[in-house]
């Protein structure tokens, strides 16, 4: 795509994004509009709100270079993500709603009063936050590079500054202007061009891989190798090569590159002529392409396990994530909750018709981002590669624009949160209201942009998957515990969060460090949620049961707050709470 275009892309979308951001602006004056925007917020302006944050770095690009790469399996990544609001909407919504909370650790020390269990809350939204906010600033950089050729880091600065200054001014009022309007812009930016795209299959004559076969060229395409990697060739491969591959340099030859791995130097240039298998970077699967279609086929250790447990991880992650929650202390009573959470099913379910399209299209189109390890850009590249000229141009400008929305939003509802929480149980030490506000948003935003420089390699999707399984181990049990069992103890909440913090947390280290080994231990620990989940609620469970007498003395009341329907009015709430007691 023309650097040019990429670069209008992004300043649209960023002027965009800080011009509705300063309207919000003009209506944040109190604290509670910076918080939660007073509680005022309409069902459906909610749920874009909720469609424009939820709508990753993970989803836009992530979701589709993982079904490129992994095949049928990646799936489950959609599904989970969307899913997991139908769990919000049955056990979560309307009790937390209900709650009065500003932030999760505020529903933490309310419903076991207890400033321990909130300090412990306190520090996992921080540490969720910043782990799902790395990813977006490397996708940042991903999508300016491959754009403008611009450095990596340069991406993710332009995404941070962005923010910073929409959350530091504007709050969670000017966020919520925002983020409605970037969910409709991603989801116009990848849908508009899918339509396009089906149109040139269609002309091609609708071609489809064969099914034994490995990604194959379609035609001859030659590859320019960004850094220096290894990959794996599974069918012998003849390419002409300028440069260093296993350690000989070439200088326009033909080369056979024989099954096995193969170590090739930064710059060098491969052309491979049509019908030429793809090579495929060392991390991922080499598949054929039947594997590649059908579930528990695509290259992972122990499929099924590896299955089983992102389900866990999605389902049940999403009730953890720390800027999901927030959004539900927004709408204006319990009913409210419900109807907004119902909406987010009809606009994700929306938008995640379209990843896997892009996913399959790049398996016959774009096979060398295969080997150059670079399947998150799929979605970016596909439109230039399928429609020559102008046309294909300005469709890859929408979805640059898309990405760059998707971004911005993200990052935005995620800074909102952990500032939120910095601001209130840290910076609040020394400085109050709005000003500790915007002081823990600097700092909710410049810790994982350092995080997404110094660690690269890894796919946006993986590392907000890892994500999904900590906010899994840690706040599902503490959310559904909390608000449907009244004997959970202090206690019982701070050594279960610690215990399935600790395990996957550790996971999520060996991880993104590439320290598991091959076999279980990796499949454990690269999707640790179906075991680190049980484990936190039994840790959880039998701590609060040894501890009986650490019941919080108020707990009678807080589940009838939490249970009764807000049209009910006080005193009756207060009656009952009493008769209840006595």
């Amino acid at each position: 795509m023309n650097a040019g275009y990429g670069v209008a892309a992004v300043v649209l979308v960023a002027v965009a994004t800080v011009v509705i951001g300063a309207f919000g602006l003009r209506v944040s004056r109190t604290t509670s509009d910076f918080y939660v925007a007073s509680r005022t917020v309409s069902p459906w302006w909610n749920a874009s709100a909720i469609g424009g944050e939820y709508l990753s770095a993970a989803s836009f690009l992530g979701a589709a270079g993982l079904i490129l790469a992994f095949g049928a399996d990646m799936l489950w990544y959609p599904v989970g993500w969307t899913a997991g609001y139908l769990v919000l909407l049955v056990l979560v919504a309307a009790p937390l709603r209900r709650s009065g909370a500003y932030t999760l650790p505020d529903f933490a020390e309310a419903r076991l009063e207890s400033t321990a269990v909130r300090r412990v809350a306190s520090v996992l939204v921080v540490l969720i936050g910043w782990l799902y906010l790395m990813p977006q600033f490397q996708a940042a950089g991903l999508t300016l590079r491959t754009v403008t050729g611009a450095p990596t880091w340069a991406g993710g600065l332009v995404v941070a500054t962005v923010v910073l200054i929409s959350v530091v001014f504007g709050g969670m009022r000017s966020i919520t202007f925002v983020q409605t309007f970037q969910y409709w812009l991603k989801l116009t930016a990848i849908a508009v061009p899918v339509i396009f795209l089906f149109l040139v299959w269609q002309t091609d004559g609708a071609p489809t891989p064969g099914q034994s076969t490995l990604a194959e060229f379609r035609e001859p395409t030659t590859v320019t190798m960004g850094t220096s990697a290894k990959v794996t060739v599974a069918r012998a491969t003849r390419a002409t090569v300028t440069g260093v591959v296993d350690g000989v340099r070439h200088r326009g030859e033909r080369v056979t590159l024989n099954p096995g791995g193969h170590e090739v130097r930064e710059g060098t240039t491969l052309r491979f002529p049509a019908g030429a298998a793809a090579p495929v970077a060392d991390r991922l699967p080499a598949l054929a392409n039947n594997d590649w279609a059908l579930p528990l086929g695509g290259g992972q250790e122990h499929p099924l396990y590896a299955t089983y447990s992102l389900i866990f991880a999605t389902f049940l992650g999403t009730m953890g994530l720390p800027h999901v929650l927030v959004r539900f202390y927004t709408n204006p009573d319990g009913r409210a909750a419900r109807r907004t959470t119902l909406a987010v099913l009809v606009l994700l379910g929306a938008f995640y018709l379209f990843p896997a399209v892009y996913g399959a299209l790049g398996r016959l189109y774009t096979p060398d981002l295969l080997m150059t390890g670079r399947t998150d850009a799929v979605v970016l590249e596909l439109p230039g590669r399928m429609i020559a000229g102008w046309p294909g141009e300005l469709l890859g400008t929408l979805v640059t624009a898309g990405a760059f929305a998707a971004f911005l939003s993200t990052s935005s509802g995620l800074s909102v949160s952990v500032a939120g929480v910095l601001s209130q149980d840290i910076i609040a030490r020394w400085v109050h209201g709005i000003r500790a506000f915007r002081l823990g948003a600097a700092l909710a935003v410049s810790a994982p942009f350092a995080l997404a420089v110094a660690a690269t390699g890894v796919p946006v999707a993986s590392v907000v998957g890892l994500a999904f399984a900590v906010a899994a181990s840690t706040f599902c049990p503490l959310l559904l515990l909390g608000i449907w069992w009244r004997r959970l103890t202090d206690a019982g909440a701070i050594t279960g969060m610690l215990a399935g913090g600790a395990a996957s947390g550790s996971a999520v280290v060996l991880t993104i460090t590439g320290a598991a080994d091959d076999g279980w231990a990796r499949a454990l620990l690269a999707q640790p949620a179906a075991w680190t989940v049980p484990l936190a609620f039994a840790v959880m469970i039998a701590v609060s049961l040894a501890t009986r007498r650490r019941m919080a003395p108020n707990v009678a009341r807080t589940m009838v707050r939490l249970h009764t329907p807000e049209q009910l009015d006080v005193d009756r709430g207060d009656r009952t709470f009493r008769d209840h007691a006595d």
